[in-house]
């Protein structure tokens, strides 16, 4: 995980600010479309040409259940759902959320609800599904990857553990474990979209100018829109606001995990991740109290807590 110094030029990749502003802001858009065209090796004919994103909460069909809030939710030009998330650190169960999330993006394809015209679209609807993409760009190592060596992985329906024949290529999750990824500026090939997309990633709160090797059109627009001098007050002051919990939550997992190591004992470093983990939460249980007992709307508290409505109406 990165720290900052005190004189950074451009922001930090790995803050919410950021990443929002980069993937999730529709005027953005050619850097996610970028992205995803290179992470999925998309060429000519096959690249998407165009995205649009989507409402990032998801309801469930029955009010009592649990929604979910992605960071970016998009859908390309073939119709195909694209949900984007920048995971900071590990948590438990991870791979069960992601699955949790992709159930969203593939029910909502079919009918929902009462019709009150004739939608040929719906009547005639064969469950004939669109893709969706999970992507997941992290900070840590994932635990439940079997290929240790690979930066990158591709995780698919198959028919069993012996064969490579794919059972539906309906849904595809993508991890990105970001600690793998040690190219120097240097090391990066001029055709490699994506390693320069993770140089980038990586490596852009700490960089005083673009490297040379980022010479595409992209990367040029992309260290503009980074450079914090040029924001106004309020885009500043957002932007420090992002920094610091991303400081903070990272200092804190860093703490307990020091104290894990300290211990010598993989008992006290999955100690430490828990409790680090459990005051992260107590310390939104406390902000969401405070925010409701101000009258603070529902909507607004889940956004800034992370919380669900169900969550916070237990408090």
């Amino acid at each position: 995980m990165p720290s900052e110094g005190l004189f950074e030029r451009y922001i930090n990749f790995y803050t919410d600010f950021a990443f929002k502003k980069f993937f999730g802001t529709p005027a953005n858009k050619e850097f996610l479309i970028s992205f995803l065209n290179a992470l999925l090796k998309l060429k000519g004919d096959e690249e998407i040409k165009d995205i649009t994103h989507l409402n990032t909460e998801q309801l469930p069909n029955i009010e009592s259940d649990r929604k979910a809030i992605y960071d970016v939710y998009c859908e390309n030009n073939k119709g195909e759902k694209f949900i984007v998330e920048m995971q900071r650190a590990s948590q438990i169960n991870f791979v069960d959320r992601s699955i949790y999330y992709s159930a969203f993006p593939i029910q909502e394809q079919g009918v929902r609800g009462y019709l009150s015209k004739i939608d040929e679209k719906y009547i005639n609807w064969d469950y004939s599904l669109k893709k969706v993409y999970v992507v997941g760009i992290l900070s840590f190592i994932l635990d439940e990857n079997p290929n240790h060596n690979e930066i990158v992985t591709h995780a698919r329906l198959r028919y069993d553990e012996y064969s490579n024949e794919i059972y539906s290529d309906k849904l595809e999750f993508i991890n990105i474990e970001l600690p793998k990824f040690t190219k120097q500026e240097e090391e990066l090939d001029d055709d490699n979209m994506l390693d320069k997309w993770l140089f980038a990633i990586k490596n852009l709160y700490h960089l005083m100018d673009r490297p040379q090797t980022l010479r595409e059109a992209i990367f040029k627009r992309l260290f503009n829109l980074a450079e914090i001098s040029k924001y106004n007050k309020t885009e500043r002051l957002a932007y420090q606001e992002s920094l610091k919990d991303y400081r903070d939550y990272y200092n804190t997992i860093f703490s307990a995990e020091e104290r894990g190591r300290e211990e010598g004992r993989e008992e006290g470093r999955a100690e430490g991740r828990a409790e680090a983990e459990t005051k992260a939460y107590q310390e939104k249980l406390d902000m969401a109290r405070k925010m409701k007992s101000d009258g603070m709307p529902y909507e607004i508290i889940t956004k800034y807590s992370g919380l669900s409505i169900p969550e916070i109406e237990k408090l």
